[in-house]
């Protein structure tokens, strides 16, 4: 790199919010981007690559797709192809594998009940525990479906994967699951559920294909800042650390994956099945099941939480949510720097909501709609977008 290259903008990190404000800026606005990150390739925690089997494995854990916005599924559609995928999970309870979210199936299997859609929430009603308040985790699920299930299907999982009692958490953590009344097994309801056709890098790798963007991966944007100059940053890492943590470290948990590659076709019924009371780890994955790969192999991976390592989740408390806005209050005051993405503003973010905030951030900073921005064309060579696919 030239010794004080201009861009317009940098870009600290480049996943999802990184690369879709990159290629906004570059390709609608004619800006020149530099989007760095310290990690040895881009997509973030969504890259994905072959492992040594050849088969495509999510480096960091499973990323399934799925969208209530045509929006955003429109705006990534111009960068990839989709494959159909509804998203099934089992958890492992009793000996037995239910399906997870909770419905009418893992009732019957459980209890060894018959119960129908017309029952069963009648049967909820009769094993809740009524809360004159609902202040934290443990309060949505009991007061919904009882202590039983509480105890069988939540409190393990969670103690697990946050390091806390749900008693400890706020309700948000557990309130987001839904529990079913049918027989419905998908984990998500969303409209739209997919998975990028050639990979989440490879759609990444299209999305930032443009003259005026320069990517720089395996270096700290630290590093390189001095040695151009630009008008506008765009910070998607964590708020704490851009402070040098004046306020102290925000709190997250992380997790370690352990790969594997098996020699058989396949290994478990669904693409993930989650352990809440077995095993130190979480849940397991089956990538080709996620991929739709033809493979005479397997590959999957272990998935353990911990107190150290790499920021996934946002532990979400009060006192946590209240040092969050002071670094807030300091970002709102720091000129031509945009925080944005799940590290920036300090909240766990599925990734069409990272895209859509991306999107809403390019929108305010050039003074335009963001529908205008989604529907501006993209040409990129060799893509044939097709046609949008709509979950059934």
């Amino acid at each position: 790199m030239s010794k004080r290259t201009h861009f317009d903008y940098v870009i600290a990190g480049a996943g999802f919010a990184g690369a879709v404000v990159a290629e906004q800026m570059a390709r609608n606005f004619d800006k020149k981007v530099l989007i760095v990150d310290r990690r040895p390739h881009i997509g973030g925690n969504a890259f994905d690559h072959h492992d040594a089997a050849g088969i495509l494995v999510h480096k960091y854990g499973p990323h399934i797709f799925h969208t209530n916005s045509a929006d955003v599924f429109n705006y990534l559609s111009k960068f990839t192809k989709w494959r159909n995928y509804e998203h099934r999970v089992l958890a492992s309870v009793d000996g037995k594998l239910v399906p997870v979210p909770i419905n009418l199936d893992t009732v019957n299997q459980l209890y060894n009940l018959n119960l129908t859609s017309d029952d069963i929430e009648a049967w909820f009603a009769s094993v809740a525990e009524p809360r004159d308040s609902i202040r934290t985790s443990e309060d949505v699920v009991v007061s919904r479906v009882g202590r039983d299930l509480y105890e069988k299907m939540f409190r393990g999982y969670t103690r697990k994967q946050w390091g806390l009692d749900p008693s400890e958490l706020d309700a948000s953590v557990i309130a987001r699951i839904p529990v079913r009344t049918n027989r419905d097994d998908r984990y998500f309801g969303d409209t739209y559920q997919a998975m990028p056709l050639l990979g989440y890098t490879h759609m990444f790798e299209n999305i930032l294909d443009h003259r005026n963007v320069t990517v720089v991966t395996g270096t700290d944007y630290r590093d390189v800042i001095d040695s151009v100059t630009y008008k506008e940053l765009v910070y998607t890492g964590p708020i704490d650390e851009f402070f040098d943590y004046r306020f102290g470290k925000l709190p997250y948990r992380s997790l370690e994956f352990r790969h594997e590659t098996l020699d058989t076709p396949q290994l478990q019924p669904v693409s993930v099945i989650n352990y809440p009371n077995e095993h130190d780890y979480t849940r397991v994955t089956e990538f080709k099941q996620l991929t739709g790969q033809t493979h005479a192999k397997t590959s999957v991976v272990y998935e353990y939480p911990r107190a150290e390592g790499d920021p996934y989740y946002p532990i979400p408390r009060s006192q946590n949510a209240a040092l969050y806005a002071r670094y807030q209050a300091l970002a709102a005051a720091v000129p031509h720097v945009h925080f944005v993405g799940r590290l920036a503003t300090y909240k766990y973010y599925n990734m069409d909501q990272v895209v859509a905030q991306a999107l809403t951030l390019c929108a305010r900073i050039s003074s335009v709609t963001r529908a205008h921005l989604i529907h501006q064309p993209v040409r990129t060579p060799g893509l044939d977008t097709g046609a949008i696919l709509k979950a059934s």
